[in-house]
């Protein structure tokens, strides 16, 4: 057995053909091929699946029955496999509670250094906080008032109001025989009945002495009675000056109260209820109607309340009725001129003849929290409105915690630095530490600073560690993960990487590129399923699969160096990467015809109170690294503002001044890249709606319409036709302890979701489920006689998705291939050639043949009229572009101005645009003359 590397033979995983492959070990090793040749195939659910059923089966019988059975990937044998790690980008969190921060762990030695190093601090008066014990305090006094005369008093009431006569008679019993009532000595028997209505001060005078080394025990002892008696403060007055000085015992403000517990990490830990804001419980945020959103204001009173639209909760406009009609108020009069009593009443409850009404307002906050059923959740989540914690103002930590600062910051204020600026943060306060807090915080800060610079690394320096983990791209979390990885140091180990270039602009590919060596480097095997020709280029050894899509794929194509695959005949990698193939510059760019939609004054997030102009009628490309505003700008505010112009919408758009030109569109498509189902049950053919014209057909035959079967009988989703012990998802759904929930193929229907009396009939020798299981190039040439099917089959097959089964379900599928999908459904509808298109990386999981599949369908959106909005990194589409909007100049707060606009020729003479820099050099690399 060779220990060099890893031996893969007779692999059949899904489309591999029997594929017998060598791969070197501590090597960087690119899977590149057309998309759907099989490459995640062989990566993840070949050798990636096979070294975690391996692990699994190493683990002990009672640690095995949590984690179920792992199937053995259909293949004869792997040879060589090293412990493997995958680094996909499918495990973007979905907890509120994730940030940056702890998904790196950074946070985790941040909180200890808080704890170690931090100093408390007074949040009202700015004052260090500091415990010190009767010793030091005896100390500090003889360093500042030796050979002085001095008072020791406790001080026992500080500004408070009320009866006091008690706690004087009490003073009284111990002996004690002199106290200071707001600033004058007195005996305790002379003084005065004090006002209660008024704020005083009570110090309980404990000794006078002069400050001289032979009154060291008498001076020891009267502090140690004053922090006895005063709960860990003690006054010191100079008898000559008046002047005071408050010593505390614990961490507590002698001038305002305010006290700090014992400086430990759980103090700083936001998911723990010790640290945690008490308001948000740690969130940062709280989720609250907006009325503004909820009421229609001049609907009558009980159709106002737009909710009660769904009929899940009708029975709130019979309670406003009852409400109403008990009150004498006409039903039917509009809701914003009820008196402001009676609509307060409604929304936020109150008492009510005689009851306690719970209003709807926190009615329906309450079940939002609550409520188990995600179909209520998300009915009430349209009239949910995100709100920072008005606590903690975001910060998610408890004011105690937020009062312990390092070099003059507490640690929120640091995560709300960007990566980059945090790294300078932690260089200096390196310079800065001395003493104690430089041994403690040594090594603490090396760790964070090298996790940081691992973010820098892999072109993530424009994040904070304070951003939520849910707001993070799959590519932004795959990077994050690869820098954790490199933190830990492992070696011997098989990293398998899914495209981690998505989402990264080409100027930081080459960073990425280096971290991914540097993982090598350690003494690891890195396999990368990837598309980016700088990536691929940078491999010590490329496998090349092909030469097709689905059952045109699934075999090894060509191995060996970047230049032998592009030297091999048979390589379509190769040709696009030498040259010989390319996907063609427009020879003639559309010009701007004078329409123009404008974004004035966009500001939100990082935006610099941009004024975007976007021409009518083009390919546009917008532009720019990481973090530098692009999704704020086309998603945040554009997609946001003009789902509202042309479908409605509640609640107001922030973050910009107006928005022109959308005069010019009768309606506005979002091609993102959220799935098109969270279930098995949906899948391209349903989604595209060319399974209805199927299930028709179906239901046509003579044996369908003799059996009296209707196309409802062909329907999975609905009872009659498809197999109840599934229900018609040809999965069994495994809730898994501690994991996500595992889908096991029904043993029924053997996974063909429908039932015996329906597979019976067939179409041209063909079942319904047969017809499931075929790819979209396959169906294509079955149906090709039908004109409608064919139609909707062709768009797939335009957009690059041939080789994908119309039965798959989209929970297989990736980001990419459900934006496609999303693009063929679109292109499928009638249109008026005045749509507006705003798409998200549509490169994403692309092959560069595929790509160019990709620019030929845009354009042709474009030539039909239409207007093509492509948020992009891929330098194919972008010389593509009629026109490009180049944002930067860097990420995070270094970015949010326009830095370029035009067409692809005017951004490559900017010599300020790092995108015209990269598509330049593209260019000439690939010897295209523009």
């Amino acid at each position: 057995m060779a220990y060099d590397r890893i031996v893969v033979k007779g692999a059949r995983q899904h489309n591999l053909k029997n594929v017998d492959v060598e791969i070197p070990k501590n090597k960087l090793v690119v899977i590149t091929g057309p998309s759907g040749s099989g490459k995640s195939s062989l990566a993840f659910d070949t050798i990636y699946a096979e070294g975690q059923r391996r692990y699994v089966e190493s683990l002990s019988s009672y640690a095995r029955q949590f984690l179920g059975v792992m199937e053995k990937p259909d293949v004869d044998v792997i040879e060589g496999l090293s412990p493997a790690i995958a680094i996909d980008q499918k495990t973007t969190s979905k907890n509120p509670r994730s940030t940056v921060g702890t998904v790196t762990e950074i946070y985790d030695y941040m909180r200890v250094l808080w704890a170690n190093v931090g100093k408390p601090h007074c949040p009202h008066c700015g004052r260090l906080l500091e415990g010190l014990s009767p010793y030091q305090i005896l100390e500090k006094v003889y360093e500042s008032y030796l050979g002085k005369r001095i008072t020791v008093l406790a001080p026992l009431v500080r500004g408070k109001k009320g009866e006091f006569k008690e706690l004087l008679r009490e003073l009284d019993r111990k002996g004690y025989s002199r106290v200071k009532v707001d600033g004058r000595y007195m005996r305790i028997p002379e003084v005065p009945p004090l006002e209660k209505n008024k704020r005083h001060e009570i110090d309980l005078v404990i000794d006078r002495l002069t400050v001289e080394e032979e009154e060291r025990p008498r001076l020891l002892n009267a502090l140690e009675k004053a922090l006895a008696e005063s709960m860990g403060l003690v006054k010191v007055e100079d008898a000559d000056t008046g002047d005071e000085e408050i010593f505390s015992e614990s961490l507590t403000c002698p001038d305002h109260g305010f006290s700090i517990p014992e400086l430990t990490p759980r103090l700083f830990s936001f998911n723990s209820p010790y640290g945690a804001c008490p308001t948000c419980k740690g969130l940062g945020v709280k989720w609250e109607i907006d009325p503004r959103m909820l009421i229609n204001e001049k609907a009558p009173a009980t159709e106002a309340i737009r909710i009660t639209q769904n009929s899940y909760f009708e029975y709130i406009r019979y309670s406003v009725l009852n409400i109403l009609r008990r009150l004498g108020y006409d039903p039917g009069t509009p809701f914003g001129d009820l008196p402001q009593s009676v609509r307060e009443l409604i929304l936020y409850g109150g008492k009510f003849l005689n009851t306690s009404y719970e209003g709807v307002i926190p009615h329906l906050e309450r079940r939002f929290l609550e409520d188990d059923s995600e179909r209520i959740r998300e009915e009430i989540g349209e009239f949910i409105k995100e709100k920072l914690c008005p606590a903690c103002d975001g910060a998610r930590l408890r004011p105690e915690a937020l009062a312990v600062l390092v070099d003059g910051k507490n640690i929120y204020q640091v995560c709300s630095m960007s990566v980059k600026e945090e790294l300078q943060f932690f260089e200096r306060l390196q310079q800065k530490l001395t003493g104690k807090d430089r041994i403690v915080g040594e090594r603490l800060i090396r760790e964070i600073k090298d996790r940081l610079g691992f973010l820098v690394n892999v072109g993530l320096e424009y994040l904070t560690l304070a951003r939520s983990a849910t707001t993070l791209s799959g590519g932004e979390m795959q990077r994050i993960r690869l820098a954790t990885q490199i933190g830990s140091k492992l070696t011997g180990v098989l990293y398998v990487l899914d495209e981690p270039s998505i989402g990264l602009h080409p100027r930081d590919t080459d960073k990425l590129i280096k971290t991914l060596r540097d993982l090598r480097d350690l003494g690891n095997t890195v396999l990368v399923v990837e598309h980016d020709p700088e990536t691929i280029l940078a491999a010590d050894y490329i496998i090349d699969m092909g030469p097709g899509a689905g059952k045109e794929g699934g075999r090894v194509v060509a191995t060996g160096t970047p230049e032998e695959i592009m030297n091999h005949p048979e390589s379509l990698t190769g040709a696009y990467l030498s040259g010989r193939l390319q996907i063609p510059v427009p020879q003639k760019r559309r010009k701007p015809t004078g329409k123009w939609l404008r974004i004035v004054g966009a500001r939100k997030h990082n935006l610099k109170n941009i004024t975007v102009e976007i021409p009518v009628g083009l390919l546009v490309c917008v532009t720019g690294v990481s973090g530098s505003g692009k999704s704020t700008l086309v998603y945040d505010i554009l997609w946001e503002y003009a789902r509202q112009v042309f479908y409605g919408g509640y609640g107001e758009v922030e973050g910009f001044d107006r928005i022109e030109g959308l005069e010019y569109f009768d309606r506005v498509i979002n091609v993102d890249q959220s799935p098109i189902g969270r279930t098995p049950r949906s899948n391209p053919a349903t989604y595209t709606k060319v399974f209805d014209a199927i299930r028709d057909l179906f239901a046509s035959t003579p044996e369908a319409r003799a059996r009296g079967y209707t196309p409802g009988r062909f329907s999975f989703n609905v009872k009659g036709g498809r197999c109840e012990a599934c229900e018609g998802e040809g999965v069994i759904k495994v809730e898994m302890h501690f994991l996500p929930p595992v889908y096991v193929t029904c043993d029924v229907c053997k996974g063909k979701r429908y039932n015996r009396e329906t597979l019976e009939i067939y179409y041209k020798g063909k079942n319904i489920a047969d017809v499931l299981d075929m790819t979209v190039d396959e169906a294509y040439e079955f149906f090709y006689h039908h004109t409608t099917i064919r139609r909707r089959l062709e768009l797939l097959r335009d957009v690059g998705l041939g080789y994908i089964k119309l039965g798959q379900p989209a929970t297989t599928l990736s980001g990419g291939e459900a934006q496609r999908i999303k693009l063929a459904r679109e292109l499928s509808k009638k249109e008026s050639g005045r749509t507006l298109y705003l798409l998200d990386e549509p490169t994403t999981g692309l092959h560069m043949d595929d790509v160019k599949k990709l620019v030929d369908v845009l354009q042709r959106l474009v030539d039909r009229g239409n207007t093509v909005v492509v948020v992009e990194h891929n330098l194919d589409v972008i010389k593509c572009a009629d026109w490009i909007i180049d944002l930067g100049p860097e990420g995070g707060e270094g970015g949010g101005y326009v830095v370029a606009v035009g067409t692809p020729e005017e951004v490559m003479e900017n010599p300020n645009s790092y995108t015209g820099e990269y598509l330049k050099r593209y260019l000439q690399r690939n010897f295209v003359i523009m």
